[in-house]
């Protein structure tokens, strides 16, 4: 088996990429705009032409300008005479209206080709995933590790979208990789490397600097546990001369990486007034607030504006206050019965469990339980040699771990972050995690095969591992084309998956193309009236074949509906709604919906009977 795919691995590495290719283009063809794209989309196409970032500064441009690239073929027209330009602070929604449906201009040819370079961006990612374990497990791990990787719904489902979330999942990837190249060989040439990853990993997401810590301490740790070459005189002296070294290196390692990002804002923002950047910040950390730091965030971000070398430098540091500003403010979620715009602890754990694939569930609690299992037994067998100098067991385990302790280390830092944060709107936002998972795990499960000396058991566990991920590969396939929305077994599958959560998790707006489709298909349903949670332009899907809808909405009339599972499930259990302005008369009338487009929207077929019944029982 070994020596076929060593013979083999390039062509079968390019069957799973392509699998992964191809999903994604489809995908990309038929899903609408979902929510973020309408902001993303055009913001990133006038960061190429305009090189004025005034349009959705709280996130990094990267990401941004390479899914514009091919914006520059097709050559959209961009309205800077509109209000979102002239006058707006920050209209990147109504930018988005205009530039995909009022502009003349083919939204769908826009939006199909901004995906391409995300999906690109995928590719390189498992490309780079397999290559980084095949250099360090072998190549039966690295298909391990990225058939983990290609047939996770959950990436399939984002991985064509114009949104910062497989790309900061990407890049932290790739910055991990040559950082730690420079944690083990701290050449000049490995500093450079390391600064210029670190760098598109901050430009990325505005999530990137909770690798910092991480990345922080492995540079202080490795040295002090690194054996030397040769004989020293003094073990102490060659340590604390190492540390300085890796210190220093670091510390030019990343202003080297600020020097990037500060090219790349500069690139995106020369063009910008500096009047327009300081009315940014004035609206959103006004000067006069009353909130000592909002003041000091001001005050601090107009200086830098006010100078050429410092403005990109201000733009950037804007982009990340306003991230904190969002999620002390928090965002108002429905979460298994409950809405509320304060965070729920069990969110992040509880989507995390009912999203990822059950045989990656299972790969992962097994490589942590193997894992723990060695580690405990491991302090114990050694515990005499704990407190050696040389040889103690703790020193051994980092010297001889380091990339994998920073890894599992920058798991749990980013899970409690995440778990502690304001901010519950999605899994999408532990996408970070998930690249150090499946490297995790796969050296664990790996680990464990060899320790196994009989041949019989050896058969067993491969034909284990063997059984559970074709069942990974056949249910991916099998859920086609609901990868956004999907959800596992224990959750009932992707067309129940927003009985416990909503929002990206389920419902984004990627179903409007399929609800225009349902219409055709069905011509008994003259109009519709459509509550629909996205910022695509339903007029332009949908024609004169809807009337707006939503849940205060009355009378109610005998009619269909198309309600989003975010509306519905918002409109349910919201506790400061009444039944009045709600949709709690669906569930008074006992209605189940006739149809579901995609997994996001629900169609009900309101009869004259059920209005009968409506005025029968008083049902507001």
């Amino acid at each position: 088996m070994k020596n076929f795919l060593e013979k083999n691995y390039k062509i079968i590495l390019a069957i799973i990429l392509a699998f992964v290719f191809v999903v994604s283009v489809l995908n990309a063809a038929n899903d609408s705009a979902i929510y973020d794209e309408v902001a993303h989309i055009p913001a990133a196409y006038s960061y190429l032409t305009q090189h004025d970032m005034r349009l959705n500064p709280e996130h990094p441009p990267l990401i941004k300008d390479l899914a514009a690239l091919p914006l520059l073929i097709i050559h959209p027209k961009f309205d800077t005479a509109q209000s979102f330009w002239t006058s707006e602070i920050n209209g990147e929604w109504n930018a988005g209206k205009s530039f995909l449906w009022h502009s003349g201009n083919n939204p769908d040819q826009i939006i199909f080709w901004a995906r391409i370079p995300i999906i690109l961006i995928a590719i390189a990612f498992g490309l780079f995933l397999f290559f980084w374990l095949k250099e360090s497990y072998g190549i039966l791990a690295g298909f391990f590790g990225l058939t983990l990787f290609a047939f996770d719904p959950n990436i399939l489902g984002h991985d064509h979208l114009v949104t910062t979330d497989l790309g900061i999942a990407a890049f932290m990837l790739f910055a991990f990789y040559f950082y730690f190249k420079f944690i083990k060989d701290p050449t000049w040439k490995n500093v450079w490397l390391a600064g210029f990853f670190l760098a598109l990993m901050q430009l990325s997401k505005f999530s990137a600097p909770v690798a910092f810590p991480v990345l922080g301490l492995a540079t202080i740790i490795y040295p002090l546990v690194k054996l030397p070459r040769a004989k020293v005189k003094s073990l102490f002296r060659y340590r604390l001369k190492t540390l300085g070294e890796y210190v220093g290196k670091a510390a030019i390692l990343v202003l080297f990486s600020l020097v990037v990002v500060w090219i790349l804002y500069a690139l995106n923002t020369y063009a910008m007034p500096k009047d327009k950047m300081i009315e940014t910040i004035n609206y959103y950390f006004n000067a006069s607030s009353s909130n000592a730091q909002t003041q000091l965030t001001n005050k601090v971000l107009v200086a830098m504006a006010q100078h050429p070398i410092s403005k990109p430098l201000s733009e950037y540091f804007l982009g990340i206050a306003m991230v904190f500003q969002r999620v002390s403010g928090g965002n108002t979620a429905y979460f298994m019965g409950q809405v509320s715009k304060n965070s729920f602890p069990a969110y992040f754990p509880t989507v995390f469990i009912i999203k990822e694939p059950l045989p990656n569930l299972f790969f992962m609690i097994f490589a942590l339980a193997f894992a723990l299992s060695g580690v405990i037994i491991g302090f114990f067998k050694n515990f005499k040699n704990l407190f050696k100098k040389e040889y103690a067991y703790i020193s051994h385990y980092l010297r001889t771990n380091i990339v994998e302790f920073s890894m599992f280390l920058f798991i749990l830092l980013y899970a409690y972050v995440s778990i502690t944060s304001n901010l519950n709107i999605g899994f999408r936002h532990l996408f970070p995690i998930l690249p150090f998972a499946y490297i995790l795990t796969t050296k664990q499960v790996f680990d464990f095969l060899k320790r196994v000396k009989s041949d019989h058991m050896k058969i067993v566990f491969y034909s284990v591992i063997g059984v559970l991920l074709a069942f990974l590969i056949i249910e991916t396939v099998a859920v086609y084309p609901y990868y956004l929305s999907y959800f596992n077994e224990l959750a009932g599958g992707p067309k129940n998956g927003y009985h416990y959560v909503t929002d990206s998790n389920t419902d984004w707006g990627q179903d409007l193309k399929r609800l225009k489709n349902f219409l055709e298909e069905h011509p008994e349903i003259q109009k519709i009236r459509v509550d629909y949670f996205g910022e695509a332009d339903i007029n332009y899907y949908l024609g004169n074949k809807y009337e707006m809808w939503w849940d205060s909405k009355r009378p109610i009339e005998a009619d269909w509906y198309a309600i989003s599972t975010e509306f519905l499930q918002g409109s349910l259990y919201d506790k400061t709604k009444t039944a009045a302005d709600s949709y709690r008369w669906i569930v008074a009338l006992g209605k189940k919906p006739a149809y579901q487009v995609g997994t996001s929207i629900l169609i009900y077929d309101v009869t004259q009977q059920d209005l009968d019944t409506i005025a029968k029982n008083h049902i507001p």
